[in-house]
């Protein structure tokens, strides 16, 4: 992969992971649009490139990470941090059961299939605000354990390329009660321990390590400019969805997006 080919990821790895219309998606059809031959190995760039978005979370939070800590050490607080682990719980069974099928199935990995899925979660976004509410809640600290379980479901789904995981758990903490900025907040705090584990998993992989030693200048690089784009990506989602119905905004481009892709299937 070129230097050139992998800033561009970067690019959009950064952007498209914290503004809810899928990384994934993004990256598999900017891959398309940039090599018609998908890489046997462009699965292990797709993981890699995470350390620079995980490494944006980690400074943008890192305030809110120490105080849940804190919390956690003197036994203060601990409805968050429980909140955040039942959250992540069903992703992360999903991740290990499904993952290795759903990544090397083509189906999943076909614009169609990516076009189809930005599509009705686009949808759901442009409806998210008109959704009957179980309660209004202030912050992510009124959710409930089953609230919490709720949102962790909804992220499931995730897995499929074009679903979008910020998209997925913002639409559901608006279900749950939470404006569009809460939910984007505790989307965004949700994805660090899974976005941790994914990062970790990938370094097990002695493939993974050799396809890392091997692209290690190329991969610092998309990995720069994926922190970089990160971390003003997820200033500009929390202020941005401080509007009101602002979310619809993600949905229509979703819906845009959806079916140019679907056009250009059509037409080749």
């Amino acid at each position: 992969m070129s230097l050139f080919i992998a800033i561009i990821l970067g690019l959009v790895q950064g952007l498209t992971e914290f503004i809810p219309v899928s990384s994934s998606g993004h990256l598999e059809i900017i891959q398309h649009i940039l090599n018609s031959s998908r890489p046997d190995d462009f699965h292990y760039f797709l993981e890699l490139i995470n350390f620079g978005t995980l490494l944006a979370l980690i400074i943008y939070y890192r305030q809110k990470i120490v105080e849940i800590l804190i919390d956690i050490f003197k036994k203060r607080n601990f409805k968050l941090a429980i909140n955040v682990i039942i959250t992540c719980i069903p992703a992360g069974l999903a991740g290990l059961i499904f993952g290795d099928l759903i990544e090397n199935a083509s189906f999943f990995s076909s614009l169609t299939t990516i076009a189809i899925a930005m599509g009705v979660v686009g949808f759901l976004m442009v409806i998210a605000d008109r959704l009957p509410h179980l309660s209004k809640l202030k912050n992510e600290d009124g959710l409930t354990k089953p609230r919490a379980l709720g949102i962790g479901l909804a992220q499931t789904f995730a897995l499929i390329p074009g679903v979008s995981r910020s998209g997925s758990t913002i639409v559901a903490g608006r279900v749950a009660g939470l404006d569009s900025e809460s939910a984007a907040d505790y989307s965004f705090l949700v994805s660090i321990p899974l976005m941790t584990a994914v990062c970790l998993k990938t370094l097990i992989s002695s493939s993974a390590r050799e396809y890392l030693f091997a692209n290690f200048a190329v991969l610092m690089a998309s990995n720069l400019v994926a922190f970089i784009a990160g971390f003003f990506a997820i200033s500009f989602v929390l202020k941005y969805l401080k509007r009101p119905g602002s979310l619809k905004t993600f949905g229509y481009y979703r819906l845009v997006l959806a079916g140019f892709v679907l056009v250009f299937q059509l037409l080749l």
